[in-house]
């Protein structure tokens, strides 16, 4: 049904462009949590991500939006977030001759009013002082008034949320209560086994099977360690992962890894650990 959906409105769109939509290609490390991302979004829910940084949230976020053919304006969280940065901002502008304020609409004010979705990544990275200002777009009234304009803006057809967020990550905020009863939580986990191989065969330049199947044993053996409490969660990323596999095609697997992930690492204790794990494969 969806991929029908997504035919007919392909459609609609093929005379215009829009760079926003995203693309396929997220594989689930569970084999409900893609198909449960698009129930809930077919229900009218607001989807949250949750997992681990590098573990694919923004993927499955793109990955969505190219299934629903429908573009996604993002929003990225951080403690300078401001209501500018929500909902657009006033600026002076010249219009026959004469200086103009001009209001900017912001990406949720465009993802209302065009009845797209909205992305809202690292959403516990947010001050909470600032989010309140969009409690009526998340719950049934998928409303807001514009504080710079005073106009209420009403949600068209089509229009839905998707937000991430990293539990425990530094600089996060606990999630008010209010804020997270709005949504619907999806978990994203590491990928691993069988599924993690098939993910880095098909979008890294690595082809070489035995090399492929240390990689997928090397993120094994980091993501123990992670839940072991000796690595930072971004020792497992699958983006990093995939940039090691991409150098590896090209050089020495061992100071792909270096490049890619131990030296990311703050902690000289993590980045010794986590070469370790390396040369006992490679």
């Amino acid at each position: 049904m969806v991929l029908e959906r997504r035919s007919r409105r392909l459609e609609s769109l093929e005379d215009e462009a829009f760079a926003l939509i995203g693309s396929g290609g997220y594989v689930a490390s569970e084999a409900d949590a893609l198909a449960d991302a698009v129930l809930a979004l077919s229900l009218g829910k607001n989807v949250l991500l949750q997992g681990p940084t590098g573990s694919g949230k923004t993927k499955l976020a793109e990955t969505l939006s190219w299934l629903f053919a429908q573009p996604l304006y993002a929003v990225n969280c951080s403690v300078d977030l401001d209501a500018e940065g929500l909902v657009g901002f006033k600026t002076l502008a010249l219009k026959n001759g004469q200086s103009v304020i001009e209001y900017i609409p912001g990406p949720i004010v465009k993802a209302m009013k065009q009845g797209h979705f909205l992305y809202i990544d690292e959403i516990n990275m947010a001050k909470p002082e600032t989010l309140p200002l969009i409690n009526g777009v998340l719950d049934h009234r998928r409303t807001l008034t514009n504080p710079f304009t005073g106009e209420r803006v009403q949600a068209s057809e089509g229009f839905g949320v998707i937000a991430a967020v990293n539990i425990g990550y530094v600089g996060t905020v606990p999630m008010n209560e209010a804020l997270r009863n709005r949504f619907v939580v999806i978990e994203v986990p590491y990928l691993g086994g069988a599924r993690l191989r098939q993910l880095l065969w098909e979008q890294s330049r690595l082809k070489d099977g035995l090399l492929l199947d240390r990689f997928v044993q090397l993120s094994a053996d980091l993501q123990e360690q992670i839940r072991s409490g000796q690595l930072a969660e971004e020792a497992g990323s699958v983006r990093a992962l995939l940039d090691a596999c991409d150098l590896a095609a090209y050089m020495e697997p061992l100071r792909a890894i270096r490049m890619a992930i131990t030296d990311k690492l703050e902690d000289e204790r993590e980045r010794a650990l986590a070469a370790n794990l390396a040369e006992t494969l490679f």
